[in-house]
């Protein structure tokens, strides 16, 4: 029984150690693509590295409780548009990112914020496959 335990601890605690990992390459794609995504974009703008991991961990936050909520509860108007609302959604989770962390990420109007989703989302899925 004893083995039993030692052999199940040591598979969780790798399954650990690999989540971990995952969340800190989700963590430098995510840093990585709002700097791509300033340099590509007029009005969305990330000052300096430091300000793009903040921002990373900030829209992360924000997606995983509000954003989550609105898709939640938006799931008609998303089925409707076959999805595209969710682009409205990131939007305005980046504009709500960036009136927290102004001045070091700034998304200067709703039409930059949208554009800047779905050039987001379309590097981040890049960089995802090339590191895949």
């Amino acid at each position: 029984i004893f083995m039993i335990f030692i052999t199940v601890f040591r598979e969780l605690n790798s399954i650990r150690r690999q989540n971990m990992r995952n969340l800190l390459i989700q963590w430098i794609i995510s840093t990585a693509s709002l700097l791509i995504v300033s340099y590509i974009i007029p009005g969305f703008v990330v000052e300096g590295i430091r300000n793009a991991l903040i921002a990373a961990i900030i829209i992360g936050l924000i997606n995983a409780t509000i954003g989550l909520f609105l898709k939640i509860i938006t799931i008609p108007l998303s089925i409707l548009t076959f999805g595209l609302f969710l682009l409205v959604i990131n939007a305005l989770m980046l504009m709500l990112a960036s009136s927290i962390l102004s001045p070091g990420f700034q998304v200067n109007g709703f039409w930059t914020a949208l554009l800047g989703a779905i050039v987001l989302a379309i590097v981040s899925a890049v960089l995802r496959h090339l590191l895949d």
